[in-house]
């Protein structure tokens, strides 16, 4: 009993009547997605430029990363899933931490272990070949939307993290003052840059990601709310300044994307949840 919420490259984004979840109705195939994240290429490229500003923006989000990690565990084993190039990893290993990735781009991973010499396995989380509690932490950041099943994912990270130890997760937020206020727009514009389909095939809530992770068996625990950054969200201001009616977007929503996280809505959030023992 979904109810929909927005639609566009035909792809159908929906919120379940019962839970609150939403997600795409008619999500890609895996052949589209590889072809999807394919094109994304050029994007990447700019992860591995230790000169870009994609890199830079990257070590930021590396750095906020470990901020919030470090309020729930500052040391042990750490598996971070989607890994990308591994500079989060890095930033972990020289806080203290004995770190290991995984990542489904073999471009991504190959450069985090030549770059930063970092153990890296190829694939998903359902790919490792750890034992059963393995890890004191496991990461997620900004993973769990892409992937088909979140539910099953999370079980994957409950029985690879030791009893006691913390699984910690990044998302966007669909319920942040900035997509909830731009949403009346979204259909009359046919433009709604939150969601994201069909990239984000879930799109989470505080309220939906505490709920399922206790259905996989965590207890949930510390929310900290951030905001995507704006050139992210709107583009840049080369951009802007060719687009007119992106720019008016922009002044409007701009300031509530900032305003978000200052009053607990912002259109991105951190998760830690424990495993029970």
């Amino acid at each position: 009993k979904a109810r929909p919420i927005f639609s566009t490259q035909g792809y159908d984004l929906v919120t379940c009547a019962g839970c609150g979840l939403a997600y795409i109705a008619n999500p890609p195939s895996a052949e589209e997605l590889t072809r999807i994240y394919s094109a994304d290429a050029s994007y990447h490229a700019t992860l591995k430029d230790e000169g870009s500003k994609a890199w830079a923006d990257m070590d930021a989000i590396a750095r906020q990363h470990m901020a919030f990690l470090e309020t729930v565990v500052r040391s042990g084993t750490l598996l971070d899933v989607g890994c990308s190039t591994g500079l989060f990893l890095d930033h972990a290993r020289q806080a203290g931490f004995a770190v290991k990735g995984i990542e489904f781009s073999d471009d991504s991973a190959a450069f985090a272990q030549s770059r930063f010499g970092l153990t890296v396995e190829r694939g998903s989380i359902h790919d490792s070949g750890d034992a059963a509690g393995s890890y004191d932490v496991l990461t997620m950041f900004d993973v769990i939307e892409h992937v088909p099943d979140p539910l099953a994912d999370m079980a994957a990270a409950l029985r690879l993290i030791k009893p006691g130890g913390w699984f910690v997760l990044s998302t966007p937020n669909i319920d942040g003052l900035f997509p909830r206020a731009s949403y009346p727009l979204a259909k009359t514009l046919d433009y709604w840059p939150h969601p994201e389909p069909p990239y984000h095939l879930y799109q989470f809530s505080v309220r939906t990601l505490r709920a399922m992770l206790a259905k996989a068996g965590f207890e949930p625990g510390p929310v900290r709310h951030t905001s995507i950054a704006l050139d992210y969200s709107f583009g840049s201001l080369h951009d802007l300044l060719r687009m007119p009616k992106r720019a008016a977007y922009a002044l409007a929503f701009a300031p509530l994307a900032k305003l978000g996280p200052l009053i607990g809505q912002g259109d991105w959030f951190y998760i830690a949840a424990r495993k029970p023992g």
